[in-house]
């Protein structure tokens, strides 16, 4: 028994001395587990294609009344307009997307590609308009379209123009510097939902002369009786050119903004698709959160095949990038100021760091390559290299799901049909000193048909330039704080 006894004292002081050590080994197994998969509901994705091909397009509601500076954010797909113009069906919807998302792009990175070789808008498009004088009036002519300039948002609000406030619906383009509407009187004006702007029934409507810095600040600008005359045009084909003015702008319930200037075009084509016009929110100095001296502004964009909607803040309502977000440096290109280029590392799938050169991230001292902001672009483009890395890792994870045939652009798709549901590959953005925004799955799996086809929404560029679309940013709340150079990004915060 004595012999016993002392083997059972043996063994307790052999756990108690050494099963510290032991919980030590164990424990950073479970505390350094990093989630590497996640859950793409793929019914709910299913659902809102038929949802966004059946919403009747009647008249939104109003913006709430409200003394911040701040709009409702709704998806383009849901401007009210004509039946003629809804597609046949998802895939129809999602090959006009990508088409004109691919005019967008091309047209970003000429732009972009132009500037850094020393080439201006103006150099490009040498007065392509043409004034036609008469004994009744003089007319603007439509122009040849440029393909330096960018293509248009896909998401719009409703802002009130002039005084007393005309509600407009007008696209919201972070890509664009420009703000615009379509004027009375028309030369060639494309349908709209709203009644068409009338600068003679506003009281602080002012055409802006030749001289002023505004009208020196357009990339293509002309006279017409000492008046300024502008033009703006798109990589999707569409274009204004109208009289350069300012007037009075509302945002919801807020005091006037007074003297903004704006084009009141008089000859507009294209594919605006009911919208009035456009709010540029780019980085250039006749944008309008340059113009209104914003700090900062913020939005959070929607799923673009739902009805719901977020807001589009400014100054004291969007407040600086809070200390939770996954923040990163907001960087400037001198060679064109329109666009927000951000500081970013790299890119992971499956909780792994891809090994892409930082090279394929940065911009060089030309102001060749970077990473742009884009509320307009839909698919974020990377270079090849990044591109063949992300979808490599991203195939390998995914071996267990049936493949399908590409479409448009996109080369990594699956057959999708027979799940309700799948767990894929994470996929996260690096920047800055090791911050991930880690992705939602339905950020980069997306359906393009309402059969249960879903592809990866990532695009390749040959360009030097990527951009973050807007798909990757569906619900993500974007700060961008112009005073501390910051973009801060926060999932879940619409």
């Amino acid at each position: 028994m004595a012999e016993i006894a002392s083997l059972f004292l043996s063994l307790s002081l052999f756990f108690l001395l050494f099963s510290p050590v032991i919980s030590r080994n164990i424990s950073p197994k479970t505390t350094t587990t990093t989630t590497t998969t996640s859950i793409l509901d793929v019914s709910a994705s299913l659902s809102r294609t038929t949802q966004v091909l059946s919403h009747s397009y009647q008249e939104l509601e109003e913006e709430s009344a409200s003394a911040d500076l701040s709009l409702r954010l709704h998806s383009r797909d849901y401007l009210p307009r004509s039946n003629s113009t809804i597609p046949a069906d998802y895939r129809s919807l999602t090959l006009s997307r990508l088409a004109r998302d691919s005019a967008r792009v091309a047209a970003i990175s000429a732009r972009v590609a132009f500037a850094t070789s020393g080439i201006k808008n103006s150099d490009l498009t040498p007065q392509q308009y043409v004034i036609e004088e008469s004994s009744e009036e003089e007319s603007i002519q439509g122009p040849v379209i440029s393909g330096s300039s960018q293509g248009s948002g896909e998401y719009f609000s409703r802002v009130g123009v002039g005084s007393p406030a005309q509600a407009l619906y007008l696209v919201l383009d972070t890509g664009s510097d420009v703000s615009w509407v379509q004027c009375q009187p028309c030369a060639d004006c494309y349908q709209q939902s709203d009644p068409i702007f009338d600068p003679s029934a506003s009281s602080s409507y002012s055409p802006l002369d030749c001289y002023s810095d505004a009208c020196r600040s357009l990339d293509v600008s002309s006279c017409r009786n000492a008046t300024c005359l502008y033009q703006v045009s798109y990589g999707d084909g569409s274009y204004t050119v109208g009289d350069f003015a300012t007037d009075t702008v509302t945002l919801g319930g807020s005091q006037p903004l007074r003297s903004v200037a704006f084009g009141c075009g008089h000859d507009n084509e294209g594919l605006f698709v009911g919208a009035a016009g456009l709010l540029g929110l780019g980085g250039g100095a006749l944008s309008f959160p340059r113009q209104i001296s914003a700090k900062s502004f913020s939005y959070c964009l929607v799923d673009r095949d739902s009805s719901s909607t977020s807001t589009l803040d400014f100054g004291d309502a969007a407040a600086s990038v809070p200390s939770d977000a996954v923040s990163a440096s907001l960087l400037r290109n001198n060679k064109v100021d329109t666009f927000y280029y951000v500081g970013m590392s790299g890119i992971t799938v499956g909780g792994q760091l891809l090994s892409i050169p930082q090279s394929a991230f940065d911009m060089d001292a030309g102001g060749a390559g970077g990473v742009i902001v884009d509320s307009g672009t839909a698919v974020t483009r990377l270079q090849t290299e990044a591109y063949d890395a992300l979808r490599d890792a991203f195939v390998s994870g995914t071996g267990g799901l049936p493949r399908a045939a590409g479409v448009a652009l996109f080369d990594t798709c699956y057959d999708l049909s027979s799940r309700t549901s799948v767990e894929v590959p994470t996929v996260g953005l690096m920047f800055g000193e090791g911050k991930e925004l880690r992705l939602p799955a339905k950020n980069y799996l997306i359906p393009v048909d309402s059969a249960g086809t879903f592809c990866l929404a990532f695009a390749p560029t040959s360009s030097q330039l990527s951009i973050i679309g807007n798909v990757q940013q569906q619900g993500t709340r974007v700060t961008f704080d112009l005073q501390n150079a910051m973009v801060g990004f926060e999932n879940a915060k619409c």
